[in-house]
């Protein structure tokens, strides 16, 4: 029988881990979810020829702003980048590599590598941009393109509640994408406001298990919320 171990680490060590040029997965939609004291953590820590994977790239000075203005960040997988002007100018630049991915199907994207699949079939954005490159099948007499499933070494995730084993608590809408990274990830740091004991979250409550979840640290939310850093770093 395999035990349990209790995951949680200081924020530094866990994030200093993490290797030059990784493809990172980050939670969060705005700032509801993102996990701010990690990506400053990130930031602290000195990596570069980073691939990020986030619905968006929060505004100028948070979050993954910082990264990319710190020139950390070779290449962005998003949604949009619209609330961040920073952003924007990288990749008209040229120093900014990103790839757009409707919200829906990036979602799905990651959630098919969660499940284990290796992609999925759509017909949306056939005839447009959004499919260029992508391959395409006939099926019952429609045309289907396939989206492959996206993966990551990293995923770093925000929760509201951890035990010390790794099983999470989302609050609200800080859930957004978290839950669906925690599972496509070969290594996941999760942040949490509080740290309980094993067997005290309720368990019909729980939306991530520990099983998925490498790291937990614990952050204190007045320094992590909005991407304010936390002492320390």
């Amino acid at each position: 029988m395999t035990l349990l171990t209790e995951k949680v680490r200081d924020i530094q060590a866990a994030v200093a881990a993490i290797p030059e040029g990784a493809t990172i997965m980050v939670g969060g939609f705005g700032s509801p979810g993102t996990p701010f004291a990690l990506l400053d953590a990130l930031l602290e820590s000195g990596q570069g020829g980073l691939t990020l994977i986030k619905n968006d790239a929060n505004e100028p000075g948070i979050g993954i702003g910082r990264l990319i203005e710190a020139g950390r960040v070779r290449r962005l997988i998003t949604s949009h980048l619209g609330l961040n002007r920073t952003a924007i100018e990288a990749m008209n630049a040229g120093r900014l590599e990103v790839s757009f991915h409707p919200q829906g199907l990036l979602a799905e994207k990651i959630r098919c590598a969660g499940a284990g699949h290796g992609g999925f079939l759509t017909d949306i954005g056939l005839g447009t941009e959004i499919a260029a490159g992508r391959r395409e099948i006939e099926l019952d007499g429609r045309c289907w393109g396939i989206e492959p499933a996206l993966h990551a070494d990293v995923a770093l995730v925000h929760a509201e509640r951890a035990d010390r084993y790794g099983n999470l608590i989302y609050r609200a809408t800080a859930s957004n994408f978290n839950p669906l990274m925690a599972m496509a990830a070969e290594q996941v740091i999760a942040q949490a406001y509080r740290l309980d004991a094993p067997g005290e979250l309720p368990i019909d409550a729980i939306h991530t298990p520990c099983a998925f979840v490498s790291q937990v640290v614990q952050v204190d939310r007045a320094t992590s919320e909005q991407g304010v850093r936390p002492h320390g770093l």
